[in-house]
């Protein structure tokens, strides 16, 4: 997800604080399944939590996740009010000038996604319509730099990908552009949703640290020993229901990304 910086408050666990030797403290996406959501008990589970559970055994520390809204993840890290932030966060040049990331492990591009009866069959169909984006992801950035070429009636932005999903099988919004592996696991089992077109983005998810974070080096080892001992390959079978592909970041080491 996801390419500019939004200053939104940041909502803590009380008396939780940043860089505990004992601990590990996640900031944490809200709803985005299947890399971080709650289940019906009100656990806390996906990709990402897995990985950073499988990353704080190795480091033989806890790990404490505190929920907030995708932009204010940005917000919790470059305060170090948070040690790593998850979230299916894009590594961008622009980013990495505030923050810090790991090597990445996730490749992803943007999907439109609409109402199967709607009738629009692929971007161009957006054309005079009502476009859903999540506030701080490159969805919103693509959808801003095209607006005036595709011509979009409107853009709507929201804090998560359920409710723009509500709006467009209630006829509020056309469609949604954002992160296509999120919206594929939302849509697989709700048949009145289709994504229609793929917009290639080449971006790459990473964990999301502070600048000159000490824990960098050693968090990002670790990531290298899970692609190195399949772990992270075992995540993606299980959260995305296929093998990654052989030549992705999921598997393959790769160097921490700088400017």
């Amino acid at each position: 997800m996801n390419l500019k910086f939004l200053i939104a408050p940041v909502f803590l666990v009380a008396g939780a604080t940043a860089a505990h030797a004992d601990s590990i403290n996640v900031a944490t996406n809200i709803a985005n399944p299947p890399f971080e959501f709650q289940d019906g008990s009100g656990t806390l589970m996906g990709f990402e939590v897995d990985l950073m559970n499988l990353v704080g055994e190795k480091l033989g520390k806890t790990v404490e996740f505190q929920e907030m809204p995708f932009q204010s993840l940005f917000a919790a890290v470059q305060s170090s009010r948070s040690d790593v932030a998850i979230g299916s966060i894009t590594i961008t040049k622009q980013r990495l000038e505030s923050v810090a990331f790991t090597q990445p492990f996730y490749d992803a591009d943007q999907c439109l996604t609409v109402g199967s009866k709607s009738g629009i069959e692929n971007i161009e169909g957006m054309e005079g319509k009502t476009l859903a984006v999540i506030t701080g992801t490159t969805g919103e950035i693509w959808a801003n730099d095209n607006e005036a070429e595709l011509k979009f009636g409107s853009i709507n932005r929201y804090d998560g990908n359920q409710d723009p999903m509500l709006d467009i099988a209630t006829g509020r919004v056309d469609g949604l552009v954002h992160d296509c592996p999120i919206d594929a696991y939302y849509i697989k089992d709700k048949p009145q949703y289709a994504i229609v077109a793929t917009i290639p983005t080449n971006e790459q998810f990473g964990l999301m640290l502070p600048k000159d974070s000490p824990l960098l080096e050693e968090v990002n080892g670790i990531i290298s020993e899970l692609k190195e001992g399949g772990q992270l390959g075992e995540l993606h079978k299980k959260w995305f229901g296929i093998e990654a592909a052989a030549d992705s970041s999921t598997v393959t080491v790769l160097p921490v990304p700088g400017l």
